[in-house]
């Protein structure tokens, strides 16, 4: 199938959607450390039961050393510091100027992929990123209001390391993954960031609190959709994605949930919409269009 890895990551684009709108509600009920641990350990057990359906195995087996390494590491990358960084962002300056730096995501997974991989985008490519990008920035740039109430750089510079560890989560995952399965590629990922969330929550005091959360029926439904729809669809999909296309285009057209949330809002909440907005959302569709035409 051709554009198999654009088709993966414009999936997981959407799955990530939903994941936005069930775990802003979890997060409201119970904190963030409690939904991370929970969510991680949700996601294992999906991900489990489903190789242990088509594949006859629940762990993950068959994989080298070097690429348990290497998966460990993105794991706690991505998982634990780059979103432990990101939410940080969210507490001090919002999420619109968190979301705005975010966009970066993608450059530093195409730099990173260059650097790591010797992966080189074509210059159709570059283009339609850069546009993509743009348009995103649009969509999720503050208004003048968030802007105005900005008193600390220590938000952005969270937010910025939560792009990075985003970007070099996805690169080390093709570095270790290789041609391994997806699947329990994204298992052995939630293995070290589980260990790393388990880990901060003991050293803090947290770990209590996470028992009371099982009790707590709208939060744990709505860390199983996250769950489901995040850890195990969204993120199995991103390695499935950069299997069959470069880090970057994967990031880039993944990178587009800000993007689809505003379309849903705008379609089916009948939320209002900025005019600036909608011309965000047209730039950035048609940089994705340029992503399947490289």
């Amino acid at each position: 199938m051709a554009y198999k890895g654009e088709i993966f990551a414009l999936m997981v684009a959407m799955f990530w959607a939903f994941t936005a709108f069930a775990f802003e509600d979890a997060v409201k009920r119970v904190g963030t450390v409690s939904v991370n641990i929970i969510r991680l350990l949700l996601g294992f057990l999906f991900i489990g039961l489903f190789t242990l359906i088509y594949y006859g195995h629940f762990f993950p087996i068959g994989a080298s050393v070097i690429q348990w390494k290497y998966l460990l590491i993105s794991g706690l990358i991505g998982f634990f510091i780059g979103d432990t960084l990101l939410f940080k962002a969210f507490q001090i300056s919002g999420a619109g100027l968190s979301m705005l730096i975010m966009t970066l995501a993608p450059a530093v997974t195409a730099i990173s992929a260059w650097f790591i991989l010797g992966e080189k985008m074509a210059g159709l490519a570059v283009l339609g990123s850069i546009i993509t990008i743009t348009g995103i920035a649009i969509v999720v740039a503050p208004k003048r209001n968030e802007w105005s109430s900005f008193k600390s750089y220590r938000g952005l510079i969270y937010a910025f390391g939560g792009a990075c560890g985003q970007g070099l989560g996805i690169v080390f995952s093709k570095l270790g993954m290789g041609s391994y399965n997806a699947f329990a590629a994204t298992q052995i990922r939630i293995i070290a960031g589980f260990a790393g969330f388990i880990v901060f929550a003991l050293a803090f005091g947290r770990i209590k609190n996470m028992w009371q959360v099982w009790y707590n029926k709208p939060a744990m439904k709505s860390i199983i959709i996250g769950s489901f729809f995040g850890p195990f669809l969204g993120v199995s999909f991103s390695l499935l994605a950069i299997q069959y296309t470069s880090a970057g285009i994967a990031s880039t057209i993944m990178s587009i949930v800000p993007v689809l949330l505003l379309l849903y809002l705008a379609i089916f909440k009948q939320q209002s919409v900025q005019w600036k907005e909608w011309m965000g959302a047209f730039i950035c569709i048609s940089g994705v269009s340029l992503l399947f035409l490289h």
